[in-house]
């Protein structure tokens, strides 16, 4: 007999989850889980695919186009397991809230969803797929290649935290290096070298005339700039470094792409070091990564997440509103508002272009802390708008 998609069962599979440790690139085990879940609520054509994303479908009643319904299975890392107030791979509810690492972001919604889709069976009036993938915490390469798969549903659910609103987009992140070349020598003997180092502060001051010239969106705010991080090499304090790699976190606009990022900083860059010392260089480019996923699947790629923004009148937007309503006002429509922090629905809407929202429980100040904690009864009452979500998302798409 399949579970039944209760709120109840739902949270013992969220607080499991929670128990297995999952960073991206190893989230084997909590894809094995998921898989494990969604055939035991007896989801049609639950698979697994090549890049290790986990996916499971509610088969509707009619041919309404398909809601995918989507969170990540990978987390990140826990830090200090001693700076946690309750244990990071607890899973325990205490207070009233679900605690651990992933417990709203994201296996506490992850489980949700789940189930959302598995009480969905037979009922909505086109398909529910439930789709789960890695990666989503390093530039979202499982959604990206899901999509690149031939996946197209006619509209997307992220399940990350909105506390019951429904959010329309975000900025993208991209991560830009500025490299900075010398000449190598011996610490004893400087005047036989070019250091690296001599050049960080004009690129320092081409990073904060870059930040100072961005642009806003009325709904997204600005776009940010920021230097995170700073490579020496080599690394032994003896020698003087022939290179220097610093890193910027860019909270780029929907409309942005490597090339006009790169522009943008190289012309920085102009204004504060306009002539390059001889025996030095100085290049602008695309921090890349190589990735591999659990499954053996390696690719080398730009660490670029793109941003969207679906219009707030959008009829898809308003009707998912009016749908979920507000927990302290049922009879309102939800709140609509862009998140801060990236999603996969820059790859789903941004590049993909498929009608793309957001709606779950939880407190984005919570994400990636060591007291990150899911409200239980937010956590139920966003469970029991799930239906009511995706039946009107269904009908509003079916109408247009």
């Amino acid at each position: 007999m399949a579970k039944e998609p209760t709120f109840e069962n739902a949270l013992a599979f969220a607080s499991d989850l929670i128990r297995i440790p999952g960073l991206p690139g190893a989230e084997g085990e909590v894809a094995r889980r998921v898989r494990e879940e969604m055939e035991a609520l007896d989801l049609d054509d639950v698979r697994v695919d090549a890049t290790g994303n986990v996916i499971g479908i509610a088969r509707g009643r009619g041919d309404a186009p398909s809601v995918l319904l989507n969170c990540h299975l990978d987390v990140v890392a826990e830090g200090d397991p001693d700076a946690w107030e309750i244990p990071p791979f607890s899973g325990v509810v205490k207070d009233g809230f679900l605690h651990g690492r992933g417990a709203m972001d994201i296996k506490g919604q992850l489980a949700l969803q789940t189930y959302a889709v598995a009480a969905l069976k037979g009922k909505a009036p086109g398909d529910v797929i439930a789709a789960h993938t890695v990666m989503e915490e390093r530039g979202g390469l499982g959604m990206k290649l899901l999509l690149e798969s031939g996946l197209r549903p006619g509209a997307v659910v992220i399940g990350e935290a909105t506390r019951g609103d429904v959010c329309i987009g975000h900025r993208g992140r991209a991560e830009v290096e500025v490299v900075i070349s010398g000449l190598a020598g011996h610490a004893s003997a400087p005047d036989r070298a070019h250091n690296a180092l001599d050049l960080l502060g004009d690129v320092l001051a081409a990073t904060r005339e870059l930040a100072g010239a961005l642009p806003e969106d009325p709904v997204l705010g600005r776009s940010t700039a920021v230097a995170t991080s700073v490579d020496v090499l080599p690394s032994s304090r003896n020698v003087i470094p022939d290179m220097v790699v610093v890193t910027l976190d860019w909270r780029i606009l929907p409309e942005d792409d490597d090339e006009v990022l790169l522009e943008r900083m190289r012309t920085a860059l102009a204004l504060c070091l306009p002539t390059v010392p001889d025996g030095f260089g100085v290049e602008v480019r695309m921090a890349a990564e190589a990735q591999r996923t659990y499954t053996g699947l390696e690719v080398e790629r730009n660490m670029f997440s793109p941003g969207f923004l679906m219009e707030a009148d959008h009829p898809m937007v308003t009707a998912a509103a009016r749908a979920v309503g507000r927990r302290d006002a049922p009879v309102a429509p939800a709140t609509v508002r862009p998140w801060t922090f990236a999603t996969d629905g820059g790859w789903t809407c941004g590049v993909f272009g498929i009608p793309t929202l957001g709606f779950g429980p939880g407190e984005e100040r919570y994400a990636h802390t060591n007291r990150e904690r899911l409200d239980v009864e937010e956590a139920a009452w966003a469970f029991s708008r799930h239906g009511p979500l995706i039946l009107a998302m269904q009908e509003a798409l079916a109408a247009r």
